[in-house]
């Protein structure tokens, strides 16, 4: 069994208050600029998407954008 605390009435000694230093939640996100595309995908693609995103529990759209992000950061590193 848990021993219970007591609390007195003892000061605290100095306290200082500290400004807000956290950002508001719109800014916490970070927004890329986005571009809507219509694509044709293989059936076997999407599955494996669909499949994979239901696991980590993510949409499996942001997980094919996350991939292909991945891959033009890798190769645009590269020189020609």
């Amino acid at each position: 069994m848990k021993r219970a605390r007591k609390y007195t009435n003892e000061p605290l000694g100095r306290l200082e208050v500290v400004d807000d230093f956290l950002p508001p939640p719109d800014q916490l996100v970070l927004k890329e600029d986005g571009v809507k595309v219509t694509i044709s995908l293989s059936r076997k693609s999407v599955d494996f998407f669909k499949a994979h995103a239901a696991a980590s529990k993510v949409p499996y759209q942001r997980m094919i954008r996350t991939l292909l992000d991945s891959y033009a950061d890798k190769y645009s590193k590269r020189s020609p």
